[in-house]
């Protein structure tokens, strides 16, 4: 009832899954004459399926579901259960199929897969990170082979004739980051057989609210050489020298510091006598709020580890090791100066592109995950996706306790290692989630002065996370994870062989605890999902402390409560209190990714013109048409001399290059702009407002400019041997590029931003 009233008021909410259920038993009918046939004719009868268009009729689906049970059980001795079936057919009608933790997402993302692919369709299955990319189309490729679908991958390390061979194939398994460097490297081919995406037709993301969510807002970048300018060393050492509440203080949100008049005169002296706010050098301040920033906000084994030498961001969502991502050049040279590690190499943006955008290429687009219902009006409201709740296998019967509140860290500290110490005893595995490095390591360490072995799982030893949270079953087993880490593999009771399951069984199965609530009780449910798999015995349980980042950031009074003698606060106003916290946290996510997706979408359809127009010259004679439009003489003369076919692929070159040179140039305005945009809000003015009115004249023109620039530097082209040497007018493209990821933020800390202004009345620092 609960549903059709959400359905009939047009909320978010689960899809209807009984016209799928009523398709169960016509699919085990099909089973036992499916058996009879042979692997060969198994493959045929697959095949036969793709006779017909999309959608699947009844009679269709029912068979594709048949003959993929059929393909599952022979290939991998997995007899896919109803509910597995049910998330196929919730996946081929493009829905995001909520599926607990190890109720067998990977194989029911396979067979949708192939559903797709039989039809003639070009499926990207796309993951969080490389390993599950690899793993999973490894692993489920003797599946596909018998339906008669091939299958690739790409990894970091693939090559361009790799990516090229992997995208050709029928289902291509890639992480979200590098499908999207892929794309990103394909908009500045100039020649058409340099590019390895193919069009866009199916996407299916596995953990889909973690890519579509909490790494919507997440800009993938594509660079070019520059001239690196590493950070000042002698700024970070200046910055070291000051002290908390002397030299700088921090607001209570721990997102913005700045100097006080006394740290103001510290670093004017330390400089050599300057003035800060000389009008004369104002490249210094933001210098210095560079490295204030890096120095205070940035937290090492928090925010970034350092490792063979370099500075590693840590993602913010899964506590894994970014391996590809930074913060924009300025600020990861200011980081690499605060630490003494080498200057990465830096360079101009020449294009980027959101997660978000880059999945709603996909015409259908589908996903699986084992939290989506949290998210279901984000999913609906920016992707236009519904969720199917597929039921469990088995029954939960893992039992969720409340969430233990106490006074001060300390105290939650040791209440976590006491229950540990507790449930140790019984032998029972235990789990402990964590938000950061520094938490694990620093639990780690207590457990172990308890007498407790342990296991860390976290950014540092992100590259092992599949083999140790494999084995967090085991008997007796303490593993400490930050966040989700270790995503994708299931825990088994009695470790990954199940060799000692019946006696973990008895012992009350695997224990999950949480080191603090998260921003999200998505990742809550994430956590506490680890136990109970399949039916399996299980507890979890939180332990909160009112001086965790999400009790003081957003609650707005924590004091007037009472304890317990071991600091315990029992009163269940104020653990509503911590409900409350979170859901406010969950609300400015929500606006972040909001106005990340606001402002993007000016750039999309900039970005979508350019785009157009590069098209028609990199594949028709639009470059060409042009120039001889323009500079009919000179055209002339020189294909009387090198001949029509080079004079045109000169005139695409150049053409090309001033369409990409432009877009770089305005990409970097749309930076610059939005950098400060957020000062219109002094005049009650609504930033996004304000930067659509400057961004939109801007770009006017863009590709009348484009050409006439192509058509003066053509001009000066010249022939030499019968030969035309672009780079002799300029037209020269990067040495090198490279892609990464940085954190966005747009618009979020504005007001932070002034109001640390106005209190402390000189420069601030913000922390995205």
């Amino acid at each position: 009832m609960a549903e059709s009233v959400r359905r009939l008021l047009g909320k978010p909410g689960a899809v209807d899954l009984r016209p799928y259920t009523k398709l169960l038993s016509a699919i085990e009918a099909e089973e036992d004459g499916l058996r009879e046939l042979g692997d060969a004719e198994l493959t045929e009868k697959a095949i036969e399926l793709g006779n017909a268009e999309l959608p699947y009729d009844r009679n269709d689906l029912v068979s594709l579901c048949a003959v993929g049970r059929e393909a599952a059980r022979r290939t991998l001795d997995e007899r896919p259960f109803d509910v597995q079936l049910l998330g196929v057919m919730a996946l081929l009608d493009g829905h995001v199929a909520e599926m607990a933790t190890g109720e067998g997402k990977t194989l029911a993302g396979t067979l949708a897969a192939a559903g797709f692919a039989l039809r003639g369709q070009r499926v990207h299955l796309l993951s969080v990170n490389d390993y599950l990319a690899r793993r999973d189309a490894e692993w489920m490729r003797p599946v596909y082979d018998m339906l008669g679908v091939t299958v690739g991958w790409i990894t970091e390390d693939s090559t361009p004739e790799e990516r090229r061979a992997a995208y050709t194939c029928d289902v291509t398994y890639a992480a979200v980051s590098e499908l999207g460097f892929d794309v990103l490297r394909d908009r500045m081919v100039t020649d058409i057989d340099d590019r390895v995406v193919p069009p866009p037709n199916i996407a299916i993301i596995d953990e889909a609210d973690s890519v579509l969510v909490d790494e919507a807002r997440v800009p993938l970048v594509l660079a070019g050489a520059a001239e690196s300018v590493a950070a000042d060393v002698e700024m970070a050492d200046v910055v070291r020298a000051l002290k908390p509440r002397l030299h700088f203080e921090i607001d209570a949100e721990g997102r913005n510091v700045q100097l006080t008049d006394t740290g103001i005169d510290a670093v004017e002296k330390a400089l050599g006598g300057v003035d800060l706010y000389s009008e004369d050098d104002t490249s210094i301040l933001p210098q210095v709020n560079l490295a204030l920033h890096a120095h205070v906000l940035l937290q090492r084994d928090v925010h970034y580890v350092v490792r063979d030498g370099e500075v590693r961001l840590i993602n913010e969502s899964r506590g894994r090791i970014a391996l590809l991502q930074r913060w924009p050049d300025g600020l990861q040279a200011a980081v690499e100066a605060k630490e003494k590690v080498a200057a990465s190499e830096t360079g101009e943006v020449l294009d980027s592109i959101t997660v978000q955008s880059l999945v709603l290429r996909y015409p259908t687009r589908g996903g699986m995950t084992g939290t989506a219902m949290a998210v279901a009006e984000q999913l609906r409201e920016f992707y236009e996706l519904e969720v199917a709740v597929i039921p469990s296998n088995k029954p939960n019967v893992r039992e969720d306790h409340g969430t233990r509140l106490y006074a001060t860290r300390e105290e939650k500290e040791d209440a976590l290692i006491a229950k540990a110490e507790e449930v140790h005893k019984t032998g029972r595995p235990i789990l402990i989630g964590t938000q950061d490095v520094a938490e694990s390591e620093l639990l780690a360490g207590r457990l172990r002065d308890a007498g407790l072995d342990c296991v860390v799982l976290n950014a540092k030893n992100d590259a092992d996370e599949a083999s140790i949270i494999a084995e967090a079953g085991t008997h007796g087993a303490v593993t400490v994870s930050t966040q989700m880490a270790g995503r994708g593999t299931d825990i088994r009771l009695g470790g990954s062989d199940m060799g000692d399951r019946e006696r973990v069984v008895e012992t009350g199965g695997l224990y999950v605890m949480g080191f603090g609530r998260y921003p999200s009780s998505r990742l809550d449910g994430q956590l506490r999902g680890r136990a109970g798999r399949q039916g399996d015995p299980g507890d979890s349980i939180f332990f909160v402390s009112m001086d965790d980042d999400l009790v003081v950031n957003n609650a707005p009074d924590t004091t007037g409560y009472e304890t317990t003698a071991e600091g315990e606060i029992t009163d269940a106003g104020w653990l509503h209190m911590v409900d409350h916290a979170q859901r406010i946290a969950e609300g400015q996510l929500l606006e972040i990714h909001r106005n990340t997706w606001r402002y993007n979408q000016l750039i999309d359809v900039q970005r979508d013109v350019v785009l157009e127009h590069r098209e028609m010259v990199l594949t028709g004679d639009q470059g060409d048409r042009h120039v001889r439009l323009d500079r009919k003489k000179q055209h002339a003369e020189l294909v009387d001399e090198v001949g029509e076919q080079k004079v045109a692929q000169a005139a695409r070159l150049i053409t090309l290059y001033h369409l990409d040179r432009g877009w770089t140039d305005h990409n970097a305005f749309l930076a610059e702009l939005r950098e400060g945009i957020h000062l219109r809000f002094l005049g009650r003015r609504d930033p996004l407002d304000e930067f659509n009115r400057d961004a939109v004249p801007v770009f006017k023109g863009f590709l009348d400019e484009a050409r006439a620039r192509a058509a003066e530097s053509f001009e000066g082209l010249e022939a030499e041997d019968g030969e035309l040497d672009v780079s002799g007018v300029g037209v020269k493209r990067p040495s090198m590029t490279w892609t990464y990821m940085v954190h966005d933020h747009p618009f979020s800390s504005a007001f932070e931003t002034l109001v640390g202004r106005l209190k402390g009345g000189r420069g601030t620092a913000d922390r995205d």
